[in-house]
């Protein structure tokens, strides 16, 4: 590149502009974290400023959540990190050839998310033993009833980001981050559900993780575990775990067809 500095840079600052131009995902991905957490955190104070009684149980009760979160976070990237890794290392095109079913291939990630999350949040739960004498195991039997729903909650959004991967390309990959979060503020992680305006509690019994967090919240303030809560998480995820897989299924078959397993890649 010949010509001024200024004009060297100038270049360099057009072809960046061209790539977010060209993909809706990372200007989406610009705005959204500032956002996210500024809702987030401002409903988590605003909850605790007009509940101050829940102050002296506040620490178990955060360390749970952000815990029980993470299985869904790990669940969702477990998915999504496996198949982009096969984009990555162009091998997609070789696996569409191979006797290796799509049906197969979903397992086979779904199988690895369970790996990644046992991997990443086991320790993490373990180390909050010592370091601040909360133990989540304390909560026996209904912590694998969690475990299990945000689990199957974050592979059907992991289900979906793949989908979206390959039909929109690598520039898409950033998805695997923002789709989970977007979940968050209406999941009620730190808060109940009813801190919510009241329009936006709809849209979240929606999900499967408001029922998880309140179910956890009454386990761990001595309610016992609400059934209820637990079979609406259930029957959600199903529902959302077998729409993510026929959407994922659809677009491997439709991009296998067409060809362009072959051109995906770094």
């Amino acid at each position: 590149m010949t010509g001024s500095p200024a004009r060297r840079i100038g270049g360099m600052i057009l072809r960046h502009l061209y790539i977010l131009k060209g993909s809706w995902p990372r200007v989406l991905e610009m705005a959204y974290w500032p956002t996210v957490n500024m809702v987030v955190w401002g409903l988590t104070s605003q909850f605790f400023t007009r509940h101050s009684d829940w102050l002296a149980q506040a620490a178990g009760v955060l360390i749970g959540a952000v815990i029980l979160w993470d299985v869904m976070f790990r669940g969702n990237l477990g998915v999504s990190l496996s198949f982009l890794e096969e984009m990555w290392s162009r091998n997609l095109g070789h696996l569409a050839v191979s006797p290796l079913r799509p049906w197969e291939l979903v397992a086979a990630m779904l199988f690895m998310s369970l790996v990644r999350t046992l991997i990443g949040v086991i320790p993490a739960a373990l180390l909050a033993i010592p370091l601040y004498d909360y133990s989540i195991f304390a909560m026996g039997l209904p912590l694998l009833a969690f475990w299990a729903n945000l689990m199957v909650t974050g592979w059907a959004i992991g289900l979906a980001v793949s989908a979206l991967v390959l039909r929109f390309g690598l520039g898409a990959e950033s998805l695997a981050w923002v789709l989970v979060f977007a979940v968050a503020p209406l999941a009620g992680i730190y808060y109940p559900v009813a801190t919510l305006p009241g329009w936006v509690q709809p849209l979240a019994w929606a999900l499967p993780p408001a029922y998880v967090f309140e179910g956890m919240r009454g386990v761990m303030f001595g309610h016992g575990l609400r059934l209820d809560l637990l079979l609406g998480a259930a029957v959600l995820n199903a529902v959302y775990l077998a729409l993510a897989a026929a959407a994922f299924l659809r677009t491997f078959h439709v991009a296998r067809v067409r060809g362009l397993l072959l051109g995906t890649g770094e």
